[in-house]
């Protein structure tokens, strides 16, 4: 008979639990510990009165449970006095001298634990109790996870980070404090990953010994970097890599190895895992905080006993600002374990997720600011058709082209028609607005990037596969480049390109392959993406983002700009852009869309949008959406596309839904939000008769059974060849509408960037005037310069290096360019960089330029002057060797008797050859041409 009355009711629900969690529940009348390792005896007699139930595990007493009405739920806490009371007291028959260490209050809700044996008892809340087995363990261990959480040995700082010292070290306070989730922030490129596997080092080494940690990613790409991370990462306490200390597993299934110590999963697949369902790959592949279909309600997770909450000890969550929320929130708190977020760009919800427990916040400022990112300068192109649109005139001939397949025709146009700048590249394509961009782009370089002989590694963000597509091929026409100059990345394997029958248009490429050649190799010189390197892919060599498209999410765009702010060293930046001067110094966003000057919103997953594409509405089916608006706009999308498919295109359809016609999905769609069936399925889900009321419960659960059997028909496969085939509608190519650059310069704002870079460095240099030799002369006694050597300037580069990274010279001669308006050469290194800079800081240089073309013009008027002053001229012999000490100085600055045994002068006889030539004037002319080259 079923319980009635609400603490019996939820008795009845804390047995179900109890069950599903392994234990055997038996009246206290009837115990049998040889029933299972894990028994809970109900109203079991202690010297203080009935116990609700007494766990034991190998028939020892180990804890209790407070049983209450659901109604207790809000006031379950006031209970722990009087569970505690049950745990301390008396066992009859077992005479216990210790409290049980395992305490429980639950209403069959809402579960709340305490483990006695934490160094600070707290209760907190869990999604079921835990295993047997479970509690069995931790009774073996002489301290609780909380307690050896206390016993961090210290930490060896070698090889890391400041900020990342501070991360680790404010998270493993905050594990000391118990405190349940904590969030890192660290600027893209600082070392977040790196960052949580030191942390997940130090949890699974002794004294921790954490048992398993779950790093939890939202894309299959994020995980297959994590791994690659784990796989090299050494520890700098052990000349072993982590993955021959700890077993680490990236789950690509529904298998997890039991001696798994990390695990590595997107939170898709462990959702699926949880539900015991096979899940289809390419949900893995996109961010799911940019799905706009969802479920109106969040998807419940249900009990799995393979694996129980209290599997994971602690869950990493990289880019925890996209996967705390919505459908995925309840897989983090189904677990029993500490979370901690990674992220660069938190927002208010990420900070209340985490309960405001931050533990390090460094962001790209302060990255900037330490020379663990660089910065950014914004150049901008804009044309007439970029901002205004434009017209196609009545009466001309238009061409209109097939999107996928390419298949072009034309036709004459039959009245005046305006486009506006959010068509382009959508439904109106104007070749020429693509090519200005591109030629002003690649005729800018000189000015973006001088003294390259290459072009920069460049990223170019498109608006559509099409838009790609269009933007590659004049990328390659305009700067007279081959293929593999550039190409496209996307996340999917690229599936050869084919035209309506079938023909092989273009061979496709695995997108892993061309990225690993974008990072490494010198080709592709510039890569053009719709997302796939949007977000949380490392290219260090990238020093150019080309946006032509708008972001509105503001977290968005600066991880689309965190693709730039890595650091690379001189000689790896040289390996793919081998004209390279020096280390990587900034990165260049070239706003081709208006992108930095347009409004941003806060980057929140939005539940409605007014027009939402048909691969959203299936992907939002797919992954478990079953409410009427979606369902019908899905299907009554379906159903006009079969209108206008034919026989070939209908069968391809058939074939990848596993023979079912799209007719028959149209048809199961509509049938499963059918009210009639709706409620025949509903009373068969209660079993009640024909005519009686289900529930609204039993309909909304009969509806999202009706649906997701026919979600089955669709998989990754499926949806992508719909979506390609719906794609092969007809464009308009403009080619008439002829476009104009309206401005090509440098953002205005970098102009007060440029002062506040070259402030910065004056400051610096003025602060350090009394304790480097070399700055000493420059601002004390100036007319000394001639006394600079090459180890004082090459000291003060070390320094400035080591300091102010930052400050790299060639960076602050680029702003020196800018505000001087200087338009020649560029130094030939940064040693040369280094002394035009102070020398133009000092003030004796009014205006920046090289030190080599000083050296020169000092050289040709101290030759003309000494001509015209003496009979005596220099001769061709002597000239040569003046020539060749002016290019010394040139390029270290100071020239001795000793350098007489260096190249070139050695070839020419050294002291002695110069000797000959000069006689007793010689080290004069030595002491002459050291003042007068540097004045």
């Amino acid at each position: 008979m079923v319980n009635q009355n609400p603490e019996q009711k939820a008795r009845d629900q804390i047995d179900a639990l109890l069950a599903k969690a392994g234990w055997v529940v038996q009246d206290k009348k009837k115990i049998d510990f040889s029933a299972s390792s894990g028994i809970a005896v109900r109203e079991y007699q202690t010297d203080v009165g009935p116990a609700d139930y007494v766990l034991f595990v190998d028939k020892q007493a180990v804890g209790v449970i407070e049983a209450k009405p659901e109604v207790w739920g809000e006031k379950i806490t006031t209970v722990e006095e009087q569970s505690q009371g049950y745990a301390s007291a008396t066992l009859k028959w077992v005479k216990n001298s210790k409290p049980l260490r395992f305490v429980y209050e639950s209403t069959g809700i809402i579960t709340r634990f305490t483990d006695g044996l934490d160094p600070h008892p707290r209760s907190r809340e869990v999604f079921n109790f835990h295993r047997p087995e479970t509690l069995a363990k931790w009774c073996r261990d002489p301290k609780s996870l909380r307690g050896r959480l206390q016993d961090f040995p210290v930490l060896l700082k070698n090889g890391l980070r400041d900020c990342q010292i501070t991360a680790i070290t404010n998270l493993e306070e905050s594990f000391k404090q118990d405190k349940p989730r904590a969030l890192i922030q660290m600027a893209t490129g600082s070392g977040k990953t790196f960052t949580a596997i030191t942390a997940s080092y130090r949890l699974l080494r002794e004294p921790v010994s954490a048992n398993r940690i779950l790093f939890l990613v939202d894309t299959k790409n994020l995980g297959e970097q994590a791994e690659q991370e784990f796989m090299s990462f050494v520890p700098n306490d052990d000349n072993r890599k982590f993955t021959e200390l700890y077993t680490v597993q990236r789950l690509k299934n529904q298998y997890i190895a039991k001696d798994a110590q990390v695990c590595i999963s997107t939170i898709q697949r462990m959702y699926s895992i949880l539900k015991d369902e096979v899940l289809d790959e390419s949900l893995e592949e996109q961010n799911p905080a940019e799905q706009f279909t969802k479920p109106k309600e969040p998807l419940p997770v249900v009990y799995n006993e393979k694996i129980p909450p209290e599997f994971f000890d602690v869950i990493i969550i990289d880019e925890c600002h996209r996967s705390i929320y919505n459908l995925w929130r309840q897989v983090l708190e189904y677990f029993d374990a500490y979370l901690v977020g990674l992220t660069a760009t938190p927002d208010n919800r990420t900070y209340g997720f985490f309960r405001k427990n931050v533990v390090s916040e460094y962001n790209h400022e302060k990255a900037v600011a330490d020379g663990v990112n660089v910065g950014n300068e914004i150049f901008i192109i804009e044309t007439e058709k970029t901002k205004q649109g434009g017209k196609i005139k009545a009466k001309q001939q238009v061409e209109r082209r097939e999107r996928t397949t390419r298949r072009k025709r034309w036709e004459q146009q039959d009245q005046d028609e305006t486009y506006t700048a959010k068509q382009l590249d959508r439904d109106i394509v104007n070749p020429d607005q693509i090519r200005t961009v591109i030629r002003t782009f690649k005729d800018s370089l000189p000015s973006i990037f001088p003294g390259r002989q290459e072009v920069p590694k460049t990223l170019i963000f498109a608006k559509t596969d099409s838009h790609a597509d269009d933007i590659i091929q004049i990328v390659r026409e305009e700067f007279g480049e081959s293929n593999q100059f550039c190409k496209k990345v996307t996340y999917r394997v690229a599936n050869d390109k084919t035209d309506a029958n079938g023909n092989v248009v273009e061979k496709g490429e695995d997108p892993k392959s061309v990225l690993a050649q974008f990072r490494n190799d010198y080709y592709p010189r510039i890569a053009v993406t719709v997302d796939m390197i949007a977000t949380g892919t490392d290219v260090k060599p990238l020093e150019c983002l080309l946006f032509m498209r708008d972001v509105k999410s503001k977290n968005y765009f600066e991880q689309m700009k965190g693709r730039g702010t890595r650091t690379l060293d001189k000689d790896n930046l040289q390996k793919v852009t081998p004209s390279a001067q020096s280390a990587k110094t900034h990165y260049v966003i070239v706003d081709a869309i208006g992108v930095t000057k347009s409004v941003k919103t806060a980057s929140q997953p939005l539940i409605t949008k007014p027009s939402v594409s048909f691969k959203d509405l299936a992907m939002g089916v797919m992954m478990g959406a079953s409410d009427n608006d979606t369902v019908s706009s899905l299907a009554g999308r379906l159903a006009r596309l079969d209108k206008q498919l034919d026989d070939k295109e209908r069968a391809r359809i058939a074939e990848k839904a596993g023979g079912t016609t799209l007719l028959t999905i149209v048809s199961e769609l509509f049938n499963a939000i059918d009210g009639d069936r709706i409620e025949q399925k509903a009373l068969e889900i209660v079993g009640q008769p024909v005519g009686t009321d289900p529930g609204d419960d039993a309909r909304n659960q009969a509806q999202q059974q009706l649906v997701s059997e026919v979600a089955n028909l669709f998989n990754g496969d499926l949806i992508e060849l719909i979506d390609s085939i719906r794609r092969d509608k007809e464009q308009i190519i403009v080619h008439d509408d002829l476009d104009t650059v309206l401005k090509a310069e440098w953002e205005g704002e970098t102009t007060e960037n440029a002062k506040v870079l070259i402030q910065e460095f004056a400051d610096y240099l003025q602060e350090q005037a009394d304790k480097i030799d070399a700055l000493t002369i420059y601002f004390y006694t100036p007319a000394r310069r001639s006394e600079v050597t090459y180890p004082h300037i090459k000291a003060l580069l070390e320094k400035l290096k080591q300091d102010r990274p930052k400050l790299a010279p060639l960076r602050i001669w680029q702003a020196y360019t800018h505000l001087d308006n200087y338009q020649g050469d560029n130094p030939l290194t940064e040693l040369t960089a280094l002394v035009a800079l102070v020398r133009r800081v000092c003030g004796i240089d009014s205006k920046i330029k090289p030190f080599t073309n000083t050296v020169r013009k000092n050289f040709q008027d101290w030759i003309m002057k000494y001509h015209s002053s003496n009979s005596e001229k220099f001769n061709e012999q002597q000239m040569q060797w003046l020539q060749a000490i002016r290019d010394h100085i040139a390029s270290s600055f100071h020239f001795e008797r000793d350098d007489l045994d260096m190249t070139p002068f050695d070839a020419k006889g050294g002291l002695i050859g110069m000797y000959q030539q000069f006689g007793d004037k010689m080290d004069w002319v030595i002491e002459e041409l050291n003042r007068e080259l540097v004045a």
